[in-house]
């Protein structure tokens, strides 16, 4: 098999369970992705983020081997998604949490689960192990011989969670999968997320909340049909905004600005009442010429602090929606 690697140091090497080149799927004249490149690690929770229609859902049905693509190459797991024999491999490889999963409400919970651990040939004493398992640790044990068509909308998605991890795939890919639960529900499905990946398993999550792919994700990639951004979370906000110092004085005068701001190193200042935001080139190196200059020019300086931008803030001025 196929293995994809890349140098984080020169002591660590990450293998490429995930990996994109140019993927790019149209429907008709409708570009739906275009010119995707990302690459996903073993043992990674990798957040792909975008506007509604952006093309997530699209990208994961061809990793996922559910549509080809019109051009453009990816592996999964080692594999070709181009190739008819590897698609079949890897779709015994990956799980999928859709959005909206839908079940069959007359029966049990149990034997909904059942009914696709036959779809997937695993024998019954592992199948019922599995099934015993899982709805243990999501919290849906004592209902197990329950109906689903009972169910409330957050049960049903931590019983489609299950569903898609009785078959121990290597690759999970998951569409807003704390989407309808209760704040105590959507802590257990992120501590599974996170004991997931302990457990070497590599989860593809997309999702509309930033809060929770910045605590969870190793890594991001930001879609409008194509790819905006693909890295950290934290280099991500160094990209868009820079590293900015936020200093608050007693009194900002015209003195001071100018000081400041004739600096080499500072790039841009912004005052707002009587702080100034200033990007600064290298600020573990200059921050001290910087305030140097401040007090040299009369400033008093009440507080000095790092500005910090939330993933909200990168999202909506990367898509434009700021």
């Amino acid at each position: 098999m196929l293995t994809f690697i890349y140098i984080v140091n020169a002591d660590l090497f990450v293998v490429m369970v995930i990996r994109t080149s140019s993927l790019a799927r149209r429907f008709g004249n409708f570009v739906a992705v275009d010119d995707i490149t990302i690459s996903v690690g073993k043992g990674e929770v990798f957040g792909f983020l975008g506007p509604n229609g952006a093309g997530k859902t699209t990208t994961v049905r061809m990793l996922a081997c559910l549509i080809r693509p019109t051009s453009g190459s990816a592996t999964v797991c080692g594999l070709d998604i181009g190739d008819r024999e590897s698609a079949s491999l890897i779709r015994k490889k990956v799980g999928i949490l859709t959005e909206s999963p839908g079940f069959y409400d007359n029966l049990t919970a149990t034997k909904n689960l059942r009914f696709f651990t036959d779809l997937y040939h695993i024998n019954r004493e592992t199948a019922e192990e599995a099934i015993r398992r899982y709805l243990r640790m999501f919290n849906l044990y004592d209902r197990k011989d329950h109906p689903v068509g009972g169910f409330s909308r957050g049960m049903r998605q931590k019983l489609a969670l299950i569903r898609c991890l009785l078959h121990e795939p290597e690759v999970l890919f998951m569409d807003e999968p704390t989407s309808g639960l209760d704040p105590g529900s959507a802590r257990v499905v992120r501590e599974a997320i996170l004991d997931l990946k302990k457990n070497g398993r590599t989860i593809f999550l997309c999702t509309h909340n930033l809060d929770e792919a910045e605590r969870l994700s190793d890594k991001v990639a930001i879609i409008n049909h194509h790819l905006l951004y693909s890295g950290t979370p934290a280099a991500l906000k160094d990209t868009i905004y820079g590293q900015e110092l936020v200093v608050r004085l007693e009194k900002l005068n015209p003195e001071i600005y100018n000081a400041v701001s004739s600096m080499s190193v500072v790039q841009a200042v912004e005052r707002s009442g009587d702080r100034m935001i200033l990007r600064i080139h290298n600020p573990e190196l200059h921050s001290p010429d910087v305030i140097d200059a401040i007090v040299r020019a009369g400033g008093r300086i009440r507080s000095v602090g790092e500005l910090g931008h939330s993933m909200e803030d990168v999202y909506l001025k990367l898509t434009g929606d700021d």
